[in-house]
């Protein structure tokens, strides 16, 4: 079916990601890093928010996940900033001439508590993605103590995107 000239192309994508903590680890959640004991594993920073986000924006575009654009088999890009990742998404997004509607974002974790952060959160990645911060959502839930989640072991992120084709 042919699009007509009024439409406009929108994508949605998703995006999930999963690190475990460990002890004396730097904590980046949503590109700020916070003061906590406990940090995210992982070949980069760990930061699950902008991981998440990343795929998600790759995924609305039909892309390979950050796994194939920055593999962990790469040494050079052993302890890579999440906002290089997320640039990398961003640089592809527009290639394909899409800008973010919105995005909204699901963190699981026990600890530490992220409500005083959202607003910090949410400003950071607003300045990240080049939006108002009123088309980034936040939400934090716990696990109630279930599992590796619950026991404080690990942190997840949902995120989910709207893609919208630009005019330019």
């Amino acid at each position: 079916m042919a699009k007509r000239k009024s439409e406009t192309l929108v994508k949605v994508g998703i995006g999930f990601d999963l690190h475990r903590m460990k002890k004396g680890c730097d904590l980046y959640l949503g590109g700020i890093r916070i003061d906590y004991p406990y940090g995210l594993v992982g070949h980069s920073d760990g930061d699950v928010i902008l991981h998440a986000i990343s795929d998600a924006i790759l995924g609305g575009l039909a892309q390979p996940d950050i796994g194939c654009l920055f593999p962990d088999t790469d040494c050079q890009l052993r302890g890579i900033s999440s906002t290089l990742i997320l640039n990398k998404a961003i640089q592809i997004m527009h290639r394909q001439k899409f800008v973010l509607g919105n995005v909204d974002v699901v963190v699981i974790c026990q600890e530490p508590k992220l409500n005083s952060l959202y607003n910090k959160i949410r400003e950071k990645l607003a300045t990240l993605l080049e939006v108002n911060p009123s088309q980034i959502g936040i939400k934090a839930k716990t696990a109630e103590h279930l599992g590796f989640l619950g026991k404080g072991k690990a942190i997840a992120c949902w995120a989910v995107v709207l893609l919208k084709q630009s005019c330019g």
